[in-house]
């Protein structure tokens, strides 16, 4: 096992993980649509969110990678069959690539071995089922109705839970989306005929895992590799499925201060990694990153809770703060909200964690960031209203002044 006890080590193994993600270079999976699709077939899947007071973490998540990224390239590729919509740890957008590895958790759900809703009205899904046959395709908006009766088929409560029942179950495919509405077909009349269809064996799946979270982590605790994952029999392949690559050499233990094990592919510390820039990231609270909140702080020693989940008194930093890298390091988090009809971007309370970098680069690196982040969020100007530490105030308020 590898102890990682000094600076430079940590250092290097920061930067394993930042890289894996995408995070260091300034364009790795190529710009637009095809960087879109490269970066999510990469990560392995985007995190789908509803939280609107900046712009939505899908399209954030991808932004902070893609050069020249436009939310509505999500929707494109959903529409070129490139990704599909279900289910990872949350509600996500996957590569269409690894379908065969949602079959599974499909399968479970339609047999009954494991519920999504207690008791599902099969009838009603028969019935719904056969009107998607008939008469094509369903938006989700087709379900609700604002007449004061309610039966059968305008009875928009059930109909949507038996909606959503053929969707987890895997009858019915998202094959676009206008904003949050989905329009829902036939999964044979959505699929590409490419696809591979053939259920995975535990093992097969088991080294999907760890294949894919090696491949966008860098690195990897045991608990990590089935993170949000409850099927038992999959998280034990899993851990056998690594304790025979570390015993044949081709994996390779490494422990860092808290105690915390990361698994890494056998020589990944000694690879060329992508030079540090004063470079800084403005990122979203669900980025594939960060979603890992253990993790997170036993690498970068950088606590992290979504706070739009507390009570309003006990919040310390503000309801949707975005975490901040500079180089190599999580330095800070903003709460901002971005008014639409006003174009301007609300800066509520950013706050600065204890650091050595020069404050004056980190300063010019998060002007750029907000200059860029603007332009994403489609604000002309910005507004700063608490500043952590304070004597950075007057230095951050000109610059970003200046912006708009």
């Amino acid at each position: 096992m590898i102890e990682i006890e000094r600076p430079k080590e940590l250092a290097r193994l920061r930067r394993l993980a930042l890289a894996a993600q995408g995070l260091l270079q300034a364009q790795p999976f190529g710009r637009g649509l095809a960087g879109a699709r490269e970066a999510i077939n990469h990560l392995g899947y985007v995190q789908i969110d509803t939280i609107s007071v900046v712009e939505r973490a899908h399209h954030h998540v991808v932004h902070s990678r893609v050069p020249g990224f436009k939310p509505d390239m999500i929707n494109q590729l959903l529409i070129d069959k490139d990704i599909f919509e279900y289910w990872a740890h949350a509600a996500a957008f996957l590569p269409i690539a690894d379908f065969r590895f949602s079959l599974p958790y499909k399968h479970a759900l339609k047999s009954g071995q494991t519920h999504w809703f207690k008791n599902p009205d099969k009838k009603f899904m028969g019935e719904l089922l056969a009107r998607i046959e008939s008469d094509g395709p369903l938006r989700s908006r087709d379900l609700e109705t604002t007449t004061t009766k309610r039966s059968g088929w305008w009875d928009w409560k059930p109909a949507k839970k038996a909606l959503e029942q053929l969707y987890m179950q895997g009858d019915l495919m998202v094959r676009d989306r206008e904003g949050f509405q989905k329009t829902y077909d036939l999964t044979e009349r959505v699929l590409p005929s490419h696809v591979n269809l053939k259920m995975p064996s535990m093992e097969e799946f088991a080294t999907h895992i760890i294949d894919q979270q090696l491949r966008c982590h860098g690195l990897a605790s045991l608990k990590g590799f089935t993170y949000q994952r409850r099927n038992s029999e999959l998280r034990n392949t899993v851990k056998t499925l690594v304790n025979e690559r570390l015993a044949q050499g081709d994996l390779e233990r490494v422990k860092v201060r808290s105690g915390e094990v990361f698994i890494v592919e056998t020589g990944a510390l000694e690879r060329p990694l992508p030079r540090l820039r004063n470079h800084m990231l403005i990122l979203s609270p669900f980025d594939n990153s960060v979603i890992q909140r253990e993790r997170l702080n036993a690498l970068f020693q950088y606590e992290y809770q979504l706070e739009c989940y507390v009570p309003e008194a006990k919040r310390q930093y503000g309801y949707f703060c975005l975490p901040l890298v500079y180089r190599d390091a999580f330095i800070g988090r903003m709460d901002c909200k971005a008014h639409r009809k006003t174009r301007q971007l609300e800066i509520k309370f950013l706050h600065f964690e204890p650091h050595t970098f020069d404050e004056g680069l980190v300063v010019t690196a998060f002007v750029e960031a907000i200059r860029q982040f603007c332009h994403f969020q489609q604000c002309d100007s910005v507004s700063l209203t608490n500043v952590h530490p304070e004597h950075l105030s007057q230095r951050l308020r000109s610059a970003l002044t200046a912006l708009g």
